[in-house]
């Protein structure tokens, strides 16, 4: 008889850190821009970007042209990703465009073009980021990036940093050719940061070994390494005889050790590495090898 399956409603503290974090993150982005960037002529990419650009030739202040532009795409977010993601995404773009509207006469922490890049993407990236990982979004560019991709068969990354290389051009002409450079390399700061926040630092990596000696290899990782293994059944495509395939996910300081142990049992084996966004469920924990 099949096992009934309930999916686990969120909670009430799931909904109040969702909350929590949004709005520490919109808060952060709305301090990386009017505290750091923008008085210092640096923008940000996507709409924000469009945005700051606007603002500086209309007397209309930042976060009116924020809130406004955004609308649209979360209108097309609701209908595309959910009625949470939406809600969630207009809460930060709201509370962000607050945090705009009351800091825009606030002075700014430094004149220094270098530190307010460094200070206003470490920010920016962070307030990013954990709007990202509690389900939301600032910017509706990346709702576009999204549906244009599977129109264009193009990557989602692809299509944000052409959309992005049009807004810096723009900006060296309105701001001049050093704050456009300046603003490529706060937004790179800020996409660096905004990938630890929403990844975590403890990067994992998945691990696929072909050998002859999948037992031993298998055996050696989980005794050495204290790392659980799968087998997965499998067939040369040249020699046509059935093998395993060792599959296993580790952390990316692990993978030299894990490269020795399998080279010293087969030095010929065929070992793939790829990164891993994230890891859930299962039995991934990392047991004790003494």
């Amino acid at each position: 008889m099949p096992r009934n399956k309930h999916h686990r409603k969120a909670t009430f503290t799931d909904y109040l850190l969702k909350f929590v974090f949004i709005t520490v993150g919109a808060i952060l982005m709305g301090v990386a821009l009017e505290v750091f960037l923008v008085p210092n002529e640096i923008i940000d990419g996507g709409i924000t970007g469009i945005s700051i650009v606007l603002s500086k030739v209309t007397p209309i202040p930042l976060g009116a042209f924020i809130f406004v532009i955004n609308l649209p795409f979360l209108l097309i977010g609701y209908k595309q990703i959910g009625k949470t993601f939406a809600i969630s995404t207009l809460y930060g773009v709201a509370v962000m465009s607050v945090t705009t509207a009351m800091l825009h006469h606030v002075e700014p922490f430094t004149n220094e073009k270098i530190l307010a890049v460094l200070y206003g993407g470490l920010l920016l990236g962070i307030g990013v980021g954990l709007v990202i990982r509690f389900g939301g979004a600032l910017d509706g560019s990346e709702i576009v990036a999204i549906l244009l991709s599977k129109k264009m068969r193009l990557p989602v990354g692809q299509i944000i940093m052409f959309f992005n290389i049009f807004i810096f051009v723009i900006a060296g002409f309105v701001f001049g050719a050093d704050s456009a450079m300046y603003s490529i390399f706060a937004f790179y700061i800020a996409a660096k940061v905004m990938d630890i926040v929403v990844e975590g630092l403890d990067e994992s990596k998945s691990i696929t070994i072909i050998s002859g000696d999948f037992e031993e290899i298998s055996e050696a990782i989980m005794a050495r390494l204290g790392r659980n293994t799968t087998l997965l059944y499998a067939k040369g495509g040249y020699t046509k005889e059935d093998t395993q395939m060792i599959y296993c996910v580790v952390t990316r300081l692990e993978v030299a050790k894990l490269k020795a142990i399998v080279h010293e049992i087969d030095p010929r084996a065929f070992i793939s590495i790829q990164n891993v966004a994230d890891v859930l469920g299962g039995n991934i924990e990392k047991r004790s090898i003494h």
